[in-house]
């Protein structure tokens, strides 16, 4: 929206700036910031007279769970996703398709959570949402995005697969590849939401993927970059970094009161609605397998849920103590701050080798 300004600029007078995504960017990460301390309080108090027993704690958890987060309220996604979008709003081009598709992905996904977090709340159950209803409309969300991002992008990289490290390849996948977004997108969004069990474990790592994603779309959006790197230019993306930069702001505010011992729980809003936006991000840029390096993280812990359950099934036997995985460190006497610095440090590291992808050619 503030963009428009810049038709104000003459020469290099403050209106000129409206002009740069990088200034906008930062305009965005601050406003969401300041929101978030603005309302975290008021929202938390609120959720907190709404939920007299807070999230529902699992019973066949960490037994540390049920007395220390026991009456903590969930929604908490609801301060960041408010501050995010209002902020990527204000300060993106209203007239960029990446940037709508990411938000209404967003939307679509947290909407689903939303439903998901009311019932287990409301009825004191883990049962919440039916899980096949919530992947159906998770992949018609995700069916849409991805048709709609296909025909944004350019004929040459449409319905293609781009492969990192490996300099001008593309597989044509043709209408395979929208099951492979579907994919990504609802992989994402379901991995982060598995991720996020211990207080300020899955939004750091959201924020560090979100802020490695939003610098992807930033370089592939602009000529210069893609062509002194030799990576594939998508026109338009670039206006992702401020959309990224807007969740990294809301992401810190809310960690403010999601640090140990946590005020408040993301919940499946959050969780879904965000993983659900880097899953587009990297639909939109063309990264998909590059997100599966810079989520390196999720896509264990949703693993370790996978093996646990077909391992179980076929042998009766558990593979981890507890799944998620950060729950079986749990079980091994790991402190939950313990596990959650040392699953930062690995993000940080995943999202580097992922950033090195770049260059390497």
């Amino acid at each position: 929206m503030l963009y428009f300004l810049s038709q104000f600029a003459d020469g290099g007078d403050f209106f000129n700036l409206f002009r740069y995504i990088t200034f906008r960017a930062g305009g965005a990460f601050f406003t969401s910031l300041i929101l978030s301390f603005m309302f975290g309080p008021a929202l938390i108090r609120k959720l907190k007279r709404h939920q007299k027993n807070g999230q529902p704690i699992r019973d066949d958890g960490p037994e540390s769970h049920i007395v220390e987060k026991a009456g903590t309220p969930t929604m908490g996604g609801v301060l960041i996703l408010g501050t995010m979008i209002l902020s990527t709003l204000l300060w993106a081009r209203s007239d960029n398709g990446y940037v709508w598709v990411v938000l209404l992905v967003t939307i679509g996904f947290a909407i689903i959570g939303f439903i998901d977090d009311y019932l287990k709340v409301t009825k004191q159950t883990h049962a919440g949402f039916s899980g096949k209803a919530r992947l159906a409309l998770g992949f018609a969300i995700a069916l849409v995005a991805s048709i709609t991002v296909s025909q944004m992008h350019p004929e040459a990289l449409s319905n293609k697969l781009a492969l990192p490290v490996f300099k001008d390849v593309l597989l044509s996948m043709g209408l395979l590849y929208f099951p492979f977004a579907m994919f990504v997108i609802v992989g994402a969004a379901n991995a982060v939401n598995l991720t996020d069990g211990l207080d300020g474990l899955a939004i750091m790592p959201v924020m560090i993927a979100a802020g490695t994603l939003g610098a992807i779309a930033y370089v592939v959006g602009r000529t210069d970059f893609t062509q002194y790197l030799d990576v594939h230019y998508v026109a338009g993306t670039g206006e992702l970094l401020i959309f990224s930069a807007a969740l990294i702001g809301g992401g810190l505010g809310f960690l403010w009161y999601n640090a140990p011992p946590a005020a408040v729980f993301m919940g499946d809003t959050g969780s879904l609605a965000l993983g659900g936006a880097l899953g587009a991000i990297a639909v939109c840029t063309k990264h998909e397998i590059v997100m599966g390096i810079v989520g390196g993280l999720f896509v264990v812990e949703a693993l370790s849920v996978i093996i646990q359950v077909l391992y179980f099934k076929s042998t009766g036997k558990r593979v981890f103590l507890m799944a998620p995985i950060h729950h079986h460190f749990e079980k091994l006497g790991w402190s939950e701050p313990q596990i959650v610095i040392r699953f930062w440090i690995i993000s940080l590291v995943l999202a580097l080798v992922g950033l090195a992808t770049l260059k390497i050619r």
